[in-house]
Formats: C-alpha cells, sequence, structure tokens
C-alpha cells in the first residue's frame, strides 16, 4: 500500500512540475519578414525586431523573438518557408510582414493576398495568434495598384480577424533623411518609430487570451 501510495505521490509531483515548467516556459514570436526585418544594411541590433526583443526584456515579458526574416522575401516565399518554422518554433505569435516585395516587382495583388491569407491559416492551425503588418506602394505604381495593396491588408485583417499594423513606415516614408542611400531601406534611426508603430499590437497580443 505504502509503495502504491509512493508512486502517486511521484507522479503528482511530476505532473505539477511538468505543469509548472510549461506555465513558466517564455512565449515565442516568430517575426516573418523581408529586408525591412532583416536589418539590411544596418549594424547588428540596430533594426526594430531586434529593439523589440530589447523592450520585452525591459518591461519584463516573458516572451522572445525569432526572427526570421530574409531580405528579398516574397509572400510566395513566406508561404513556402512557414510551415517548417511553425513546427521548429511552435510561435504563440507570427507577425507577418511581407508583400513589399510582391508590390515592388507590381506582381498581382490577388496572389499576394492569397499567400497571406495561406500564412495566416496555418498559423492559426497550429494554435498561433496572427499580427499582420501593412505596406504602401509608392505613387509611381500607379494609383489603382497601389490602392488595391494597401486595402489588401485592412481586407485581410476583417476576414481573418487578425489585428493590423497599417503602414509600418508611418512617420518614416514621407522623411528622406531616414533612409538609406538607396532610398527603400530604413536607417537605423528610423526603426525606433517602426517600432512604435507596431508595438501596441505587438504588446496586446501577448497578453493571456
Amino acid at each position: 500500500m505504502k509503495l502504491v501510495t509512493s508512486r502517486v505521490a511521484l507522479a503528482a509531483l511530476l505532473l505539477l512540475t511538468g505543469a509548472a515548467s510549461a506555465h513558466s516556459a517564455p512565449k515565442t514570436i516568430l517575426v516573418l519578414g523581408d529586408s525591412l526585418s532583416a536589418e539590411y544594411g544596418l549594424s547588428r541590433g540596430a533594426g526594430w525586431v531586434a529593439l523589440a526583443e530589447r523592450r520585452l526584456k525591459s518591461d519584463n515579458i516573458d516572451a522572445a523573438i525569432v526572427n526570421a526574416s530574409i531580405s528579398g522575401e516574397t509572400t510566395s516565399g513566406g508561404r513556402t518557408r512557414l510551415p517548417a518554422l511553425l513546427e521548429k518554433y511552435h510561435p504563440a505569435l507570427v507577425v507577418i510582414e511581407l508583400g513589399a516585395n510582391d508590390g515592388l516587382r507590381g506582381l498581382p495583388v490577388a496572389a499576394a493576398e492569397a499567400n497571406l491569407r495561406a500564412m495566416a491559416a496555418a498559423a492559426h492551425q497550429a494554435n498561433a495568434r496572427v499580427l499582420l503588418v501593412g505596406m504602401r506602394m509608392p505613387p509611381n505604381y500607379g494609383r489603382d495598384y497601389a490602392d488595391k495593396f494597401f486595402a489588401m491588408y485592412a481586407g485581410l485583417s476583417k476576414e481573418l480577424k487578425a489585428p493590423l499594423v497599417p503602414f509600418m513606415l508611418e512617420g518614416v516614408a514621407d522623411k528622406a533623411q531616414l533612409f538609406q542611400p538607396d532610398r527603400l531601406h530604413p536607417t537605423a534611426e528610423a526603426h525606433p518609430i517602426i517600432l512604435a508603430n507596431i508595438w501596441p499590437s505587438l504588446q496586446k497580443l501577448l497578453k493571456p487570451r
């Protein structure tokens, strides 16, 4: 009888220990983006993702960031890579910052929209929340295309019930001094502004459901 009781007590202790470990494990935030999130042309640690990681620590938020962003990435490339990333990291939150390269190449908006929808669906299927990060195209791409491209994010946000940062370069895009010589990639000085655009939505999604 004592042996059985000991085994039951041991099993209960192991269950409690496992539950405590799971509860204390930090949440993982997966950032799936392009050069705007991959620190293109910047010193390591100067981009908004690295700044967000430091903010998490300073605010004592128990979460870790995996930056899976690649310069030049399109929505098609992100859609292809995401399943393996979900399987590897089991994120609680997926930040999808993609579409700019589709737009700059003049690719069909419908194709980008389908890819973003598929990525959000895959993340939700893996029990991860989704934050969409929107982008605008320069006016020289034509008013019709630029409007449809920008509206794509708001439409998906409403359809998927996923929070949206409407334009990650708000407060940056109209300031030439905040861009590198290529006029496409923000300087290090711009990234705190980018984080300020993204942080409120990011922080809100990290709260318990």
